[in-house]
């Protein structure tokens, strides 16, 4: 009687553990992993005309067979610019192939047509497709410069008097940011300084600049270019606060913080840093008061042995919440 009981016991057990056919498997289905690739749905946009200044965000749709890693790139037509979407999946949608007018690798979109590309990897399947920028995205933050209207009366410069110096704004299709950019060029050998930029605050109206008092909440970004050619180019930035906000900044009694940096890539290239995060040299006590900004300064540095140095400079912005996304 007891082995009819254990052999009834084991039955129950494993008709309890088979799995009902209607249930959800956890996890993709083979077929949607190994199964082949087909496109089932082409690429498509939610939006062929874009305008990105009213916070527009269109998206890409697609649907293949199976689940497989793909790669957006959206090219600008007039500037060049890219952006590149991934992912992994079997649909594009609005969740994983959305676009808010940002860039991967500058320049900067403008307004202008876009090519669309989709490609999948291991496969040769390639899908095209074109978006309209109606009006590029635009940047929440308080613009330096971007050197579009030219020469501000509050900015003054310093440019030693050496070989090849070219410190000049100028418009050559180049830029990384709508038209126009500072170009730092010049050959010195006997002195680091090669040429220095001062935005004042009072080129913007004020004592100091409109900015937060949080320093943990305050990215100072800039777009610089390495020549391939010349990659000896040293970039400071300074930082003067004016503590008593009299209009002027004293060295032997109020805050200065800098950002130093060798400019050793090719291109253009964003540089970001949060402004808690500058050195100091901290003789009005050190305690970090960004809204009492009276002056940036850019200083093209180069070791006097190392000859022509060469540059360029756009777009300085300083942003909240974190560095620029452009």
């Amino acid at each position: 009687m007891k082995k009819y009981i254990l052999i009834a016991l084991i039955g129950a057990v494993l008709i309890s553990c088979r799995k009902d056919e209607n249930d959800n498997i956890d996890g993709p289905n083979l077929t949607d992993v190994y199964g082949e690739f087909a496109v089932l749905e082409t690429l498509n946009i939610s939006q062929v005309n874009t305008d990105f200044s009213s916070g527009s965000n269109p998206f890409f749709t697609c649907q293949m067979s199976k689940i497989i890693n793909w790669q957006l790139t959206i090219t600008g037509q007039t500037s060049g610019a890219m952006k590149i979407i991934e992912g992994t999946s079997n649909k594009l949608n609005s969740s994983n192939a959305s676009w808010n007018g940002s860039t991967t690798e500058l320049p900067i979109f403008l307004a202008e047509v876009c090519d669309v590309m989709l490609t999948f990897n291991d496969e040769p399947d390639t899908l095209y497709t074109t978006i309209t920028v109606d009006q590029p995205k635009t940047n929440a933050g308080f613009l330096i410069a971007d050197f579009e209207t030219g020469w501000l009366s509050g900015w003054t410069s310093f440019i030693q008097s050496g070989a090849q110096m070219d410190f000049n704004i100028k418009t050559d299709g180049t830029a990384p940011e709508n038209d126009s950019y500072y170009n730092l060029q010049g050959e010195v050998n006997w002195d680091y300084l090669v040429g220095l930029v001062d935005f004042n605050a009072s080129a913007y109206g004020g004592v100091t600049l409109p900015l937060t008092s949080n320093s943990d909440n305050l990215w100072f970004n800039a777009m610089v270019y390495g020549d391939p050619g010349f990659q000896n180019t040293i970039m400071l930035f300074r930082f003067d606060e004016d503590e008593n906000e009299d209009g002027s900044f004293n060295v032997t009694n109020e805050d200065q913080y800098s950002y130093e940096f060798n400019v050793d890539w090719v291109g253009w290239k964003l540089v970001s840093v949060k402004y808690s995060d500058l050195a100091a040299n901290p003789a009005g006590g050190g305690v970090l008061n960004p809204d009492k900004l009276n002056k940036v300064s850019m200083l093209h540095l180069a070791d006097p042995v190392s000859g022509l140095a060469k540059s360029k400079l756009d777009y300085l912005i300083f942003t909240e919440n974190g560095p620029l996304q452009p």
